[in-house]
């Protein structure tokens, strides 16, 4: 990533004539830009601070965490440690340097880190519960096993403490105390997917496949999106007979995800064994496409060119397969015979020979089966199963379970935003909506909704981009940053000729906006409106701005703020309590003057326009941040009078509903939600129940 841009300068350098107050203000930037996820951009600004004063500790600190984020492990090591260079006493970047190495599979160095974090605070839980994976990794089970101790008897309700412990057990082949341990967890909390998931495959492992189906099913309905459960039940399914179970469940995460590679190879086994060998052979050749060294693949492919009479591709495939595996006498028999129907006598009599040569030296007993495909297709009624790392070409059979340890065992333990199963995040309301150019998509289709105000406005301001309506706004990446920095240069350059045009300072508001720079976007926002006072979007531009702001400088100095921006736990955060049993509801703010004034302008927005849904919606947010429920209510109320499918706004009045008492209108808010596209609705209403 690169450490300097041009117009990033040209911006900075007319914040302020002071260099220490211009590091200041660019450094604060660069922590909005990072709690609102804007990751690379917030590197950006960094750089500029690094640049100037290369002996701060603070800057190499957040764009590590930046870096973290963007999962470039490395750089966030080189970071953290440039950091703790300058300031060794820089707890939280120990914690992050440990996780950066944890992510590198450098576990002793990463256990040093931990290590030296504990010292500073020897009771952080995720510290210890980090502590006790790396010790597994480097298969020290006895230590590993001691700071899950100190981690369960200090926290004895942390639910990631009892399952890091049980893949310990799992690894050590305790699968009594394994056993005990999920059970703990979801005694402790029921509503976890990931813990669920585990003991569902616990039990497969241990051929109990009806209690893994009932896991199985349980954490699908508690967290829809994670393709790997659809996997791990497809082969409950199988293991049950029921084949076209087995098949929906592959069909599903197709559909999810058309390049699953696992999906797709399991499903070509599960057709090639009911005969349905075409749809099987589309499923292998884009295994193949997605992964051109995947000889398992090419090796089942063979077999079904062979069943279909495509002796010349299977031939084809199985040159492939022989070629890397060139002592894998199964494929050299299979090969034999299909040049002998190919009428290659003398290459199906090499090919004999040498299968029985290879089959000598692995020392098993010589079949000389006339008919090794047959052989094969008999071997694909096992039933056993592959991790997906394990390529051994005698496996060519076996269907493919989701790697259990992707993320439990090697990776950081972080705790999830934005996820109500989670045990522990607190449910969020869905956020405001914003203005901006650039949307991310929902992992379901919601409703769209048209704005009349939004289309005047596009097609009277001439902007550059087209302006959105969302509450789902996406973060830059680094060609859409300097975009945008000499956006700001062209549109100053246009004021400078035409200072009287409005349309021209929300524009050059919106670029400011959006590489988080919110004093210079306020303060275009504000001069656009004295301009024209009946332009709306700018009204709503700046009360959203000024939230932002106002959610910033409250959080702050706040060490929570950081456990939301990097999902990292510092020393001395209260966290976020864990939920047991019914929803713990928003908490978090009093009455503010600056409430207040954005209050106002939300008012003065719907003077102008009564019809203009989002003003009620972001104002009902404000009203829920004061406590008010009644009137965020009201509002939400009034968003849905005007856009009868408006989720969100059916979400956010059912969590305010359950915060006032009202459970069963509340539910109903949210089984509203859930139809719309809301599906973390679900969740909230099993709590309840």
């Amino acid at each position: 990533m690169k450490k300097t841009i041009i117009a990033a300068f040209i911006l900075l350098a007319s914040l302020t004539t002071s260099a220490q107050v211009n590091t200041d203000r660019v450094m604060m930037i660069g922590k909005n830009a990072l709690y609102f996820e804007d990751y690379v951009l917030a590197i950006q600004y960094f750089n500029q601070v690094i640049t100037a004063k290369p002996y701060l500790a603070d800057p190499y600190y957040f764009r590590a965490v930046a870096k973290f984020m963007l999962d470039d492990f490395q750089g966030a090591e080189e970071d953290a440690s440039n950091c703790l260079v300058r300031n060794p006493y820089y707890t939280a970047a120990y914690q992050l340097r440990g996780a950066a190495r944890q992510n590198q599979e450098k576990y002793e160095e990463a256990a040093t880190d931990y290590q030296r974090s504990l010292e500073f605070y020897p009771e952080d839980r995720l510290t210890l519960v980090n502590m006790g994976i790396v010790n597994i990794e480097l298969k020290q089970y006895d230590i590993a096993e001691k700071f899950f101790d100190v981690l369960l008897r200090r926290f004895p309700d942390y639910t990631p403490g009892y399952l890091a412990r049980s893949h310990m057990y799992i690894q050590m082949e305790d699968t009594t105390k394994a056993m005990a341990d999920l059970n703990t967890a979801i005694e402790k909390d029921p509503y976890t997917a990931q813990t669920f998931a585990a003991r569902g495959l616990l039990h497969f492992q241990q051929g109990d496949y009806n209690s893994s189906l009932a896991d199985l099913d349980e954490a699908i309905r508690l967290d829809p999106y994670f393709e790997g459960n659809y996997i791990n039940r497809g082969l409950v399914k199988y293991h049950l007979n029921d084949l076209r179970g087995a098949m929906a469940d592959y069909d599903r995460v197709i559909e999810m995800d058309e390049n699953n590679l696992i999906a797709r190879f399991n499903r070509g086994l599960l057709r090639a064994q009911v005969a349905d060998n075409n749809r099987a052979i589309r499923d292998f050749d884009k295994v193949i496409e997605l992964d051109p060294e995947n000889t398992i693949a090419y090796l089942n492919r063979a077999m079904l060119h062979n069943e279909v009479g495509d002796k010349a591709g299977a031939l084809s495939d199985l040159n492939v397969v022989l070629e890397e595996h060139p002592d894998f006498f199964t494929g050299y028999y299979m090969r034999s015979q299909l040049k002998r129907e190919l009428n290659d006598l003398r290459g199906s009599e090499q090919d004999y020979m040498i299968a029985r040569a290879e089959e000598s030296k692995a020392r098993k007993v010589a079949t000389a089966d006339p008919e090794p495909f047959k052989q094969a297709r008999e071997r694909s009624e096992s039933k056993d199963t592959r991790e997906q790392a394990d390529r051994d070409i005698e496996k060519f059979n076996l269907l493919v379970v989701a790697d259990k340890g992707e993320s439990e065992n090697t990776k950081y333990q972080r705790q999830s935003r934005g996820r109500v199963q989670n045990i522990s995040a607190p449910i969020e309301p869905e956020p405001r909506f914003v203005l901006t150019y650039y949307e991310r998509d929902f992992e379901v289709r919601r409703p769209v909704y048209y704005s009349e105000t939004m289309d005047q406005a596009n097609s009277e301001l001439g902007l550059s981009w087209l302006l959105k309506m969302t509450n789902r706004d996406a973060p830059l990446n680094e060609l859409q940053v300097q975009t945008h920095f000499r956006s700001i240069d062209n549109y100053s350059a246009r004021i400078d000729r035409e200072p009287g045009d409005a349309s021209l300072y929300f524009g050059r508001g919106m670029d400011f906006m959006l590489v988080q720079d919110y004093e210079n976007a306020l303060k275009d926002m504000r001069r656009a409106i004295e301009m024209n006072p009946k332009m709306l979007v700018a009204h709503f531009a700046w009360a959203v701005i000024r939230s932002k702001q106002v959610e910033y400088d409250r959080l702050q100095s706040d060490p929570i703020m950081m456990d939301r921006s990097t999902g990292i736990d510092l020393p001395g955060s209260a966290g976020s309590s864990g939920i047991s049993g019914k929803p713990r509801l928003p908490d978090i703010s009093t009455k503010s003057i600056e409430y207040e004034e954005i209050l106002r302008e939300y008012e003065a927005i719907i003077r102008l326009n009564p019809n203009f849904m989002y003003a009620y919606y972001n104002r009902a947010e404000i009203f829920s941040l004061e406590k008010d429920y009644r009137a965020a209510i009201a509002d939400y109320t009034k968003a849905i009078e005007l856009e009868p499918q408006f989720a969100e706004a059916y979400f956010n009045r059912g969590i305010s509903r359950l915060s006032i008492g009202e459970t069963r209108d509340g539910l109903d808010d949210l089984r509203k939600a859930g139809e719309l596209g809301i599906v973390q609705s679900y969740s909230i209403i099993k709590r309840m129940q």
